[in-house]
């Protein structure tokens, strides 16, 4: 996985474990929910989950920092102000809502393996080395602000 650090921007991964998930509900026994509750349950994901990539993005900004994932080392500034108190990745955190959305959507419970793969890849390939690199430019900052405030939520 090291030949795909930083290599995949997180919306197209995003879009690739979509397609699985959606493969995933096509190919697999769904719950019965009433349309409606399927619908508001999946707006109410949906919403928090642009709200999280939204609220990430004026926050970097406002710092006048990157936004681009697959460049941290270009990080001028440690952001821990607005939707950063609460999460260190917002913004993926807003992306695994999106996909958590679309599972409500499909009532796919076998979909949800898409939504952890995505997860568990976007924490490998992405996470990881950007908080390396976080961890070269801030240090100690970096290393007491991870400890403030939890990796997803």
């Amino acid at each position: 996985m090291e030949a795909l650090e930083n290599k995949v921007p997180p919306p197209v991964l995003a879009l690739v474990f979509a397609l699985l998930l959606w493969w995933l509900a096509a190919s697999s026994a769904i719950l019965e929910i009433h349309w409606a509750i399927r619908i508001v349950l999946c707006l109410a994901t949906f919403s928090a989950g642009l709200f999280c990539c939204i609220a990430g993005i004026v926050s970097f900004n406002r710092a006048k920092t990157t936004v681009n994932p697959l460049k941290p080392e270009l990080a001028s500034s440690l952001v821990r102000s607005g939707i950063y108190r609460y999460s260190r990745n917002p913004m993926y955190l807003g992306f695994a809502l999106a996909l958590l959305s679309l599972s409500i959507y499909l009532s796919s419970p076998l979909s949800l393996l898409a939504v952890a793969g995505f997860i568990l890849t976007l924490n490998t390939i992405q996470i990881k080395p950007e908080e390396r690199a976080l961890m070269s430019i801030f240090g100690d900052d970096y290393r007491a602000y991870q400890r403030e405030v939890r990796r997803w939520c």
